[in-house]
């Protein structure tokens, strides 16, 4: 069971008079316009992560060594905090804690007369590491949320670092779990992508070393099923990638969620390497094992670094921005990242490269790329290369935006893991998920967007928590923020 709130959108017209159809949203030209000094922002080119700090609905920042507290879209109050990494509230109290991924390191929000600030605890002692990514999840289903911290390199002493677990102790601590220092760990991003109420966890290796899938049994015991899931994300004469970082989707809106694995691929002596991929999630019918379409679209260049995904345009296809390392790669050729549109149809992936006109043109080399919804007006905006780009596409299509909202005790406040989907009258599931981790090292907002195109009516939604619950709701109304409160379902003689 689950509690259905509206929050008001005070700049969101309540009603829309015309109807167009999905692809008339797209007839306007996608601009993006950077409104970083307007809102006050000093945010840095390093990694970035949305997230709600203080519980009051609207997205806030952790970036350039700061958390910024987002007031309702119209400026942002920056509070001094250590390093870059994630945020999430580690000790169910409704706060949003952070997760320093380099060096690793944990301070829990706390909240005093009105004032946020973050006080560090401590942490059992840790192998040393270098740290590019990290995601947060529930892994053991105990309704609080775990890290996963992967291990990278110190490349001139040939050394490479083990990935680590650290398992909450409900709030009061964390254990260690060291996994395999086999890998070279950039990104790190979770999925519950088999459906089987437990989340699972994408790595992107580095050096032309295979990419893992880490499948949970439930209790954060991972098992490596990327090769038998067609998920290494390589191809002939190569063990892996040259990977960064891989970013979850239903590309296809067939209510099973996709992963685009990118790749960094250099040209070198044996051939073009492994280039980025999409990997097609095919359900349960077929054991969840992914089928690889390669590129769909995604033009090569050779020094892709960060993806992040998105439904810019609300035309209910989730979009694609991808981020590059080298402002000029091998032989001085010039490297920008791209904005992809997502144009696929049920026969054939396709996106198309729209970066020339949208306000994003020739943008830096960064590892940067989260989206959220700045100022809740139903238009997704971009952090990337150190600035905010606020999404100004005309508003004529219609969106919906879900806040779920876990109990503390069965699921976690953030509901972290949770997937929800929305079934639209022309047989299409959209499906999003809340995840914390994307790309190499940042985080996307954790209120779900939906466009909906030419939907104006009310829609059916279907919430899946993370302890296997499910509720169905019915009459969800578009162009708005609705807040959904997790209630535990009635226990039934089967469960006693």
């Amino acid at each position: 069971m689950c509690s259905l709130r509206h929050v008001a959108v005070p700049c969101q017209a309540a009603v829309y008079i015309l109807v167009f159809t999905l692809s008339a949203s797209y007839s306007h030209a996608q601009t993006f316009v950077d409104r970083t000094d307007d809102l006050g922002l000093a945010i840095g080119n390093g990694p970035a992560a949305f997230g709600d700090v203080n519980g009051d609905g609207w997205p806030d920042l952790y970036a350039g060594g700061a958390v910024w507290l987002n007031n309702k879209g119209t400026a942002f109050t920056r509070i001094d905090a250590q390093g870059y990494g994630l945020i999430a509230d580690l000790n169910n109290d409704g706060l949003g804690d952070l997760v320093s991924i380099s060096p690793p390191a944990i301070a829990f929000a706390e909240r005093h007369e009105g004032v946020i600030r973050f006080n560090p605890i401590p942490l059992p002692e840790l192998p040393s590491t270098v740290c590019r990514g990290a995601a947060a999840a529930d892994f053991n289903n105990d309704g609080f949320v775990d890290l996963y911290i992967g291990g990278y390199e110190a490349w001139e002493k040939q050394i490479t670092y083990p990935d680590l677990l650290l398992i909450n102790q409900q709030g009061t601590g964390f254990v260690v779990v060291q996994l395999p220092k086999s890998f070279r760990a950039r990104g790190v991003t979770a999925c519950d992508f088999d459906e089987d109420a437990d989340v699972d966890i994408y790595v992107s290796n580095y050096r032309l070393q295979p990419n893992l899938l880490w499948v949970n049994d439930g209790h954060a015991s991972f098992t490596d099923s990327a090769e038998q899931s067609n998920a290494i994300a390589t191809s002939q004469g190569f063990g892996g990638g040259h990977s960064i970082g891989a970013c979850w989707g239903d590309f296809d809106s067939d209510g099973h969620i996709d992963l685009f694995a990118g790749s960094f691929a250099h040209n070198d002596s044996r051939g073009d390497q492994p280039k980025s991929r999409f990997l097609r999630n095919m359900g349960n019918e077929h054991e969840f094992v992914f089928e690889d379409l390669g590129e769909c679209g995604v033009w090569y260049q050779e020094s892709y670094a960060s993806p992040a995904s998105a439904d810019f345009d609300n035309d209910g296809h989730l979009d694609l921005y991808f981020t590059i390392v080298y402002a000029n790669a091998s032989f001085g050729k010039k490297n920008h990242p791209v904005l992809y549109r997502n144009q696929s149809t049920t026969d054939a992936w396709v996106f198309e490269d729209i970066t020339a006109g949208s306000g994003l043109e020739q943008r830096p080399a960064t590892y940067q790329a989260a989206w959220a919804d700045v100022d809740r007006d139903g238009r997704i905006d971009l952090v990337t290369g150190g600035r905010l780009y606020m999404n100004t596409t005309a508003k004529d299509a219609h969106w919906l935006q879900i806040r779920l909202i876990g109990d503390g005790l069965a699921i976690n406040t953030h509901a972290i893991g949770a997937q929800v989907r929305i079934t639209l009258p022309d047989g299409r599931t959209l499906t999003r998920q809340v995840e914390v981790g994307t790309g190499e090292g940042n985080a996307n907002s954790p209120i779900l967007h939906f466009g909906l195109g030419s939907i104006a009516g009310p829609v059916r939604m279907v919430v899946h928590w993370p302890n296997g619950q499910t509720d169905i709701m019915r009459g969800v109304k578009p162009d708005r923020v609705v807040d959904v409160d997790f209630t535990p379902a009635p226990a039934t003689d089967e469960d006693e």
